[in-house]
């Protein structure tokens, strides 16, 4: 049986396995470096509309919408929601 730390360079991968491992349901990951004020302007506005919506997916494409008529795609596009 394998590690979930990676002994070579998984990278993503290797991380999705660790929380899929953990028991996380979903992973809301981005896939480059971005800057901090972005990512806690997208997570801010995520976590609101997951109160408001209630389902996980639809909070998620909220967001991309709020995002995209604020920033340009290079902001909020790295983002990806994957079900683990």
């Amino acid at each position: 049986m394998r590690s979930v730390y990676s002994r070579g360079s998984e990278g993503v991968f290797g991380l999705q396995r660790a929380f899929k491992m953990a028991g996380a349901g979903y992973l809301l990951t981005g896939l480059w470096p971005v800057s901090d004020q972005a990512t806690s302007d997208l997570m801010t506005r995520f976590y609101r509309n997951w109160k408001r919506y209630k389902i996980i997916w639809t909070a998620f494409q909220q967001t991309q919408q709020q995002m995209r008529q604020q920033y340009p795609p290079s902001i909020w596009a790295w983002f990806v929601l994957i079900k683990q």
